[in-house]
């Protein structure tokens, strides 16, 4: 298993004009995200067999979990169980960094 994942390595993926996600590192068992958001960005309501954990290092983000809204900004955490509902609305630009485990597939 590789140890160090360099920045310059991963890969930017554009999601859509508001936002785009880059897969920093991950192994089977576990995966970090960097997610970048323009205010306005909308993560639709989903849910996933990954456990989550989100910390915002940058903005204001609306998060609805479970049905229940509530503003996160920089430097709060957000824990995710597994097939919770969520999404998001970026109020002001920012980026999360996203922690799953196992790591999600669909996003290699």
């Amino acid at each position: 298993m590789k140890p160090y994942f360099p920045y310059y390595e991963s890969e930017a993926k554009v999601i859509n004009h508001l936002l785009e996600r880059r897969v920093l590192a991950h192994t089977e068992d576990m995966m970090m995200v960097e997610l970048s958001a323009k205010s306005g960005a909308v993560i639709p309501i989903h849910q996933h067999i990954h456990v989550q954990m989100t910390y915002i290092l940058e903005g204001v983000f609306e998060i609805d979990l479970n049905g229940a809204k509530m503003i996160l900004k920089k430097g709060d955490s957000l824990f995710i169980e597994s097939n919770q509902t969520h999404g998001s609305l970026c109020l002001s630009e920012g980026k999360l960094l996203d922690v799953f485990t196992p790591a999600r597939k669909d996003f290699l």
